[in-house]
């Protein structure tokens, strides 16, 4: 386990003339920093440092820039994801609401409206649906906090 350091963002004072691409940079310093409190297999490091060595040698500025280290955090948070079930803070929150609006909000709506003989009623399923992922999502992420799978930082898309 983790006898590989993560590699650290190259300095780039260019970016702080740009608030949207300093804090997208800013946030992935801090997903870094977490990341390097934490006991990651070799292999996770060895990825994680690939895709940070990829956005050091990236020569672009300003909307280009804040793309690539978008893709870079969603690349390294999606494989945290994936193979150590390791979130960030709402992830499951957040996902969960989406699904409950689409499975849940939707099917209520079209009932209500379809029951009360006017489909202007589809609207009051989706606050339900949302209720209802919520509510799944938090939990969710409760047990993502107790069993320490939990960053200490909320990315927000």
């Amino acid at each position: 386990m983790c006898s590989i350091k993560i590699k650290e963002l190259k300095q780039r004072p260019d970016i702080k003339k740009n608030a949207k691409v300093n804090e997208a940079y800013l946030l992935l310093k801090k997903l870094l920093s977490e990341l390097g409190n934490r006991k990651l297999p070799d292999t996770m490091v060895a990825s994680i440092n690939k895709e940070i060595e990829e956005l050091n040698m990236n020569v672009n500025s300003g909307k280009e820039l804040k793309k690539q280290i978008k893709k870079k955090q969603c690349t390294i948070t999606k494989s945290l994801e994936k193979e150590l079930k390791i979130v960030a803070k709402n992830h499951y929150r957040n996902y969960y609401m989406a699904i409950g609006m689409a499975a849940f909000g939707i099917p209520f709506g079209t009932a209500f409206g379809a029951a009360l003989g006017n489909m202007a009623f589809i609207g009051i399923g989706l606050p339900i649906g949302m209720a209802v992922g919520i509510a799944i999502g938090t939990g969710l992420d409760k047990k993502a906090f107790e069993e320490g799978r939990q960053l200490d930082l909320e990315i927000k898309n």
